[in-house]
């Protein structure tokens, strides 16, 4: 919800600033009204409200006063003056120093709604850039960076973190709070369209110690992931990345719960140690029993995403260690855990893909080239990823639609296309959100949805690597552009 302060000292003015929007509708929320616009300025320090509605001509100070005072403590709060003063030098200064809107008084009852959605879409599109500088601000290496959008890590003392990574599923939208903890020790920040962190702190360890799957238990229809515990900020970066590997145990189980971090690496080790036998002396039956062991293992233990993320790694390397000539093809690079859950649908896609890698290596055979009837299905295949680019997509499935063996497919993107299958689809989105970055209004985590991507997080980084700048640095530069093109 969106937070609101209403300040006007007419007390009938500020009834009728709350009774004429449906606030709720639109997710906003009354959190404050005052008819002091000091006491105003007061509770704006302490709150960080979204949105301040303040009349013009107040007794001990004016509306563009209060404005001013915020932004000169460096508070990002949006502003509406609703005055009754028509004056064009009123309406110009407000809108000169950000306000996002200037009505009169009496607000047209007609207007109310275009007004209110207008806001909702503009503090959408403001917090989902102040959530991408901030999520940049706490996995970065300068915590500094982080004062200026939050003062949340100004303690002093001793004061320890936990991170709660928290997954919505289906229809749901995760929530601005989590249940439980009070605001003033808890930082949310949007990971994106279905994911939302949570920092936690607290002076007592054993407080956050309680932060456990008990306490999160509430929540059966989502996943959480929780963190370890961190003794200072410079930690931050490290149990984002903890929860959210912890919340990603969904591509492994696919189930919803709650799932601590624990790095387990070591259970997985002697599956990596038998390969080189597995290949050289043992059976294609063999290879089927190995992996069949392999996925029970994982679900015996409630092995998590690390985990998988460091079998697929070390396949990787003892696979491309032995037979780099024969697998060059084969899309087998070394992957994160994001990359991992957009390469595979779930693990046991992961695990199908390896046996498939397996049994090609163990019969040494490659598909003829000038195969015809194979070259066709995989035309026919490019053919409907380039018009389906913005779902999910998955090379097991693809090939098994288009009837193109796996392994053989990843051979035929490189030798046809010159490129991998993820490389090819990365090229069709990012191509995708640069149009829409210049040529639509939709924010950047509508477009990122738009290309095919769900985590708006790793789009992000996602573009940055394929153009050099961020989404938002991109439609920036494209604008000042058509600007300066104008202009000329």
């Amino acid at each position: 919800m969106y937070r609101v302060l209403i300040v006007d000292d007419e007390p009938w003015a500020i009834r009728g600033i709350r009774n004429a929007f449906n606030w709720s509708k639109y997710g906003f929320e009354i959190t404050g009204e005052f008819t002091s616009p000091r006491k105003a300025l007061e509770a704006i320090s302490e709150q960080s409200p979204d949105l301040v509605i303040t009349d013009i001509q107040m007794g001990e100070m004016s509306g563009l006063e209060l404005i001013r005072l915020t932004r000169e403590q460096d508070m990002d709060v949006g502003f509406v003056v609703v005055s009754g003063y028509s004056e064009f030098a009123y309406a110009q200064e407000a809108l000169r120093l950000g306000a996002l809107d200037y009505c009169l008084k009496p607000i047209d009852i007609e207007m109310t709604d275009r007004l209110i959605d207008k806001l909702a879409q503009q503090l959408s599109q403001k917090q989902s850039m102040r959530n991408h500088l901030m999520l940049e601000a706490l996995t970065g290496p300068d915590k500094t960076e982080l004062r200026r959008f939050t003062t949340f890590f100004e303690d002093e003392g001793n004061i320890f973190y936990r991170v709660v990574m928290l997954h919505a599923v289906g229809a749901e939208q995760p929530s601005s709070e989590l249940a439980g903890y009070d605001r003033e020790r808890t930082l949310a920040v949007a990971f994106g369209a279905k994911k939302a962190l949570y920092i936690l702190k607290s002076e007592a360890r054993a407080e956050l110690e309680r932060v456990n799957e008990a306490a999160l238990a509430g929540m059966v229809s989502r996943v959480a992931g929780i963190s370890s515990i961190g003794d200072n900020k410079e930690a931050i970066a490290k149990l984002i990345k903890e929860a959210d590997l912890a919340a990603s145990c969904l591509f492994i189980h696919e189930e919803h719960g709650v799932f601590p971090y624990e790095s387990r690496l070591t259970m997985v080790k002697p599956f990596i140690d038998e390969l080189p036998s597995l290949i050289q002396e043992k059976t294609q039956e063999d290879i089927d029993a190995f992996v069949n062991r392999l996925q029970a293992h994982f679900r015996q233990h409630g092995l998590g995403m690390g985990e998988a993320v460091y079998l697929w790694n070390q396949t990787v390397g003892v696979l491309m260690g032995s037979y780099t000539e024969l697998l060059e093809d084969m899309e087998l690079e070394f992957l994160n855990y994001v990359e991992l859950q957009e390469r595979f649908e779930h693990f046991e896609s992961l695990c199908g893909f390896i046996y498939d890698v397996l049994v090609y290596i163990k019969q040494m055979s490659r598909p003829l080239d000038h195969d015809g009837t194979i070259q066709s299905c995989f035309l026919q295949m490019v053919q409907h990823i380039d018009h389906n680019y913005q779902q999910r997509l998955y090379l097991k499935e693809l090939a098994a639609q288009f009837h193109v063996n796996q392994v053989y497919c990843c051979q035929l993107f490189k030798k046809l296309l010159g490129q991998t299958f993820s490389e090819y689809v990365t090229e069709l989105r990012i191509r995708k959100a640069c149009e829409l970055l210049e040529q639509s209004p939709l924010s950047i985590e509508e477009v990122a949805a738009r290309a095919g991507y769900i985590d708006y997080y790793y789009f992000n980084k996602v573009f940055k690597k394929q153009c050099g700048i961020t989404p938002a640095k991109y439609r920036k530069r494209r604008l000042e552009g058509v600007a300066c093109s104008s202009a000329n």
